[in-house]
This record gives C-alpha cells, sequence and structure tokens, in this order.
C-alpha cells in the first residue's frame, strides 16, 4: 500500500502575548517576571482544545532573552512552562535564552526552534500553522515554511514585512481563521480508500485518480446483491489489478478463518485479507494475526475501536508483512466519544511497527479525511456516499449557500406548493 509514516500537523504559539498577557510599558511588550505574575489568558484553554479536537499538535517557541541579559532567572522561566502546561493542552514547549549577539539559530526570528520541533514530532510544516504577536514570530514561522497568522495589538514597533497569512486581534480569532483553512484536496498525504461492493460504482471510482485503494466485507456484498462472493471477488481483480484490495473473511472459529485467509490471499498480489480482531465469542485473533502476517499474508486487522486492541494488533503485525490496523472512528463518534485523540494514539502506536499502516475506517462525513490527515493517518476509508462530495472541498461558503437557496426554490417550485 506504500507504507510511509504521515507527518502531523502542528500549531505553534508564541508564548507571551498569545497565551499569557504581556506586561506592555510605553507601547511595548514585555514578560511576565514569574510564574505567579504570569496571567494566561482566559481564553486560552477554550480556543486550544478545539485546534486538539482538530488534531494538531500545540507547540509553544518562545524567546526568552532575558535570561542571557541576566535579568531573568532560567528557573523561572522553567516554572512559568510548567505552570502553562499544567493549564493548556500543550504537548510541548521550546525556549531560546539567547540574545542577538549571541548568534544562536533557535532565536526568532530564525526558524530553529520550529525545525527542533518538526525534528522531534515528525511535523509537516507546510501544512502547519504559526501564531504570534510579533514580526519575530511571523518571520520565523515564514522562514519554517508554515502558514502565519500576526495577532495585532498595536503595539509601538515594527510590524512583520512580508506580513502574515491573516491578521487578527485576538487568539480566538486567529485560531478560528486556523480552523477555517481546507487544503487542496490534492495536497492531502492521506491516501483514499473506497469501501463499497457495487461493481459499477467501484469502477466509476477507479477511474478517479484520487481514489488510492478498494475494501469491502460480506455486509457490504450483501446490500449490493452479491451471491457469489468468490466470483465476486475474482472478477472485481480482473477489473482493478493494481490498486490494494481488501477482502475479508466470514468464518468465526480460527481455523476456518486461517483457511479461508490463505485462499483469499492467494487471489492476488494486490489482495490484503481482512480479519475480525475477535470472533463473536471475544476471542482474540492476535494470534491468528500474527501466524499468517508471519507466513506472508498481508492483513487488514478490522472491527477495532480500543486503544488496547491496537496496541494487541500492533504486537501481533511486528516482524510480519506490511499490513494495516483499521479502527472504526466512525462507530467510536456514534458512541458521543471523539475519535481524534484516540486515533493520534494509535497513530503513534501504529507507526511504531515497520510495515504498517492506520485506517480511518466508518467516516460520517467528509471532514473526517481532514481530521484523519490531521492526526497523521496513513489510510481512510470512505464510501460513495461521502466520496461523492470530495467535488465541495473547498467551495465558496457564500456560493454554496446561494447554491442551497436555489435548490430550496427549485423544489418548491417542482411540488406545485400555493398557500
Amino acid at each position: 500500500m506504500g507504507i510511509g509514516t504521515v507527518k502531523r500537523r502542528a500549531v505553534y504559539l508564541d508564548r507571551d502575548g498569545v497565551l499569557v498577557r504581556a506586561v506592555v510599558h510605553d507601547g511595548k511588550p514585555y514578560p511576565p517576571a514569574s510564574a505567579e505574575e504570569m496571567e494566561i489568558l482566559p481564553e486560552a484553554a477554550g480556543v486550544l482544545e478545539r485546534l486538539k479536537r482538530r488534531g494538531y499538535l500545540l507547540v509553544v517557541v518562545t524567546n526568552q532573552p532575558d535570561v542571557a541579559r541576566g535579568t531573568q532567572s532560567l528557573s523561572a522561566v522553567d516554572a512559568m512552562h510548567e505552570r502553562l502546561k499544567s493549564v493548556l493542552p500543550l504537548d510541548d514547549v521550546f525556549v531560546c535564552c539567547h540574545d542577538d549577539s549571541d548568534s544562536c539559530d533557535c532565536r526568532k526570528p530564525l526558524p530553529g526552534l520550529l525545525l527542533a520541533a518538526a525534528r522531534r514530532y515528525d511535523i509537516d510544516l507546510a501544512g502547519s500553522f504559526m501564531i504570534g504577536d510579533r514580526w519575530r514570530d511571523v518571520e520565523a514561522g515564514r522562514r519554517a515554511g508554515c502558514r502565519t497568522v500576526f495577532i495585532d495589538y498595536g503595539y509601538d514597533e515594527r510590524k512583520p514585512s512580508p506580513p502574515g497569512d491573516a491578521t487578527v486581534t485576538s487568539l480566538p480569532d486567529a485560531v478560528g481563521w486556523v480552523l477555517g483553512q481546507v487544503l487542496p484536496i490534492t495536497e492531502l498525504k492521506i491516501k483514499i480508500f473506497a469501501d463499497g461492493a457495487d461493481k459499477a460504482a467501484m469502477l466509476d471510482l477507479y477511474r478517479n485518480p484520487l481514489v488510492r485503494g478498494f475494501t469491502t466485507n460480506p455486509t457490504l456484498m450483501r446490500k449490493a446483491g452479491v451471491r457469489d462472493y468468490v466470483s465476486f471477488a475474482k472478477d472485481i481483480l480482473r477489473a482493478i489489478p493494481d490498486r490494494p484490495i481488501s477482502f475479508e473473511v466470514f468464518a468465526d472459529d480460527f481455523p476456518d478463518m486461517e483457511r479461508q485467509a490463505k485462499e483469499i490471499a492467494a487471489w492476488g498480489p494486490n489482495v490484503y485479507v481482512k480479519i475480525p480482531v475477535t470472533n463473536t465469542r471475544r476471542e482474540s485473533s492476535c494470534d491468528l494475526a500474527r501466524k499468517l502476517s508471519r507466513q506472508g499474508v498481508k492483513l487488514n486487522v478490522t472491527a477495532i475501536l480500543t486503544l488496547d486492541q491496537v496496541r494487541d494488533v500492533c504486537a501481533a503485525l511486528t516482524g510480519g508483512v506490511p499490513s494495516c490496523v483499521s479502527v472504526f472512528a466512525g462507530r467510536i463518534a456514534d458512541t458521543g466519544r471523539d475519535p481524534v485523540p484516540l486515533m493520534a494514539e494509535a497513530v503513534e502506536m501504529v507507526n511504531g511497527v515497520p510495515g504498517c499502516e492506520l485506517i480511518w475506517a466508518s467516516p460520517r462525513e467528509l471532514l473526517n479525511i481532514f481530521h484523519a490527515e490531521s492526526v497523521g493517518c496513513h489510510i481512510i476509508t470512505a464510501t460513495g456516499d461521502v466520496l461523492k462530495k470530495l467535488d465541495l472541498v473547498g467551495k465558496d461558503l457564500m456560493e454554496y449557500s446561494l447554491d442551497t437557496v436555489k435548490m430550496f426554490r427549485r423544489d418548491a417550485v417542482g411540488s406545485g406548493f400555493s398557500l
């Protein structure tokens, strides 16, 4: 399936003036003197949680030159950051304690802090953002290759030049702008797989270069009216010989499941065999997954909903052939739980297994593609109902509003209603 780690997206944040109220004297901002004097902006926690729910890493990058100047102690700076991390949902804090005369590569406007975080967390800089309230922040973000947001508090100092990608007047406005950005669908790194069992629809999607593979299962086949499993599968493989396709076993006892898996795997080199994470008696299939993977059967372990299951499956697949771990994020969402944090943790687990990829399965809406992308999922499977909305990505909302009004008008006229 083209194995490779998908990088995470991040929002880099300056500290003073962005998360912490700056001390302003004569129109110029200064840092607080201590953790006790540090005032965390009351809106910060809430808006950062919005970014976390979207799957962004949150990394503070801050210049603290008063340490080099001798007017601030490193222990005081560390105490402030410990308090900051205890209150806000931050992933890390990167600090430059140098002054300009030190000629370091980490003091903003140089991008050293952002690049160091990118190396540590495997961050996709082009898909990330830098939010700051001073020209140095914006310039550092620009040099790192991020999109930038300038919070303009009207300080008596130089402005960013060139300006940031957006200029706002508050942290909530900055976060709102970030959340409103939509990457072109062609720039997404996640692989989109079509989930279905209707041959005509599958062949139509096969002609779409955005669709990189296919998955199916007995439930979808039944809905599509498939009567002969083997004939259907081999017919599809003749029509789609060059993209990965997952076919599922339907046995419930492990010996028969193993027999079916080996038969399915023999149908073609692009075949992945789906086996459920347990059978109907709650018995784990991890021993079978371990055995099959080491025998060269490429697997798609499916129906996973917990991190414990992800951990166990990853352990079973370690040392085997390329395989997939399929977490049903949509079903998790159906229970009222936010799947994004769970999927972010699952990504870390799966990335630790060479040759393994994580699938965001059963999405409920097109936005889930961007959720999956933001946490670094490798693959998302989606039905035709979701995939037909791909043309809407990035559509102007005013135009979409007008389209909606026209639809209402057209249906009202067509209905012959009168008052």
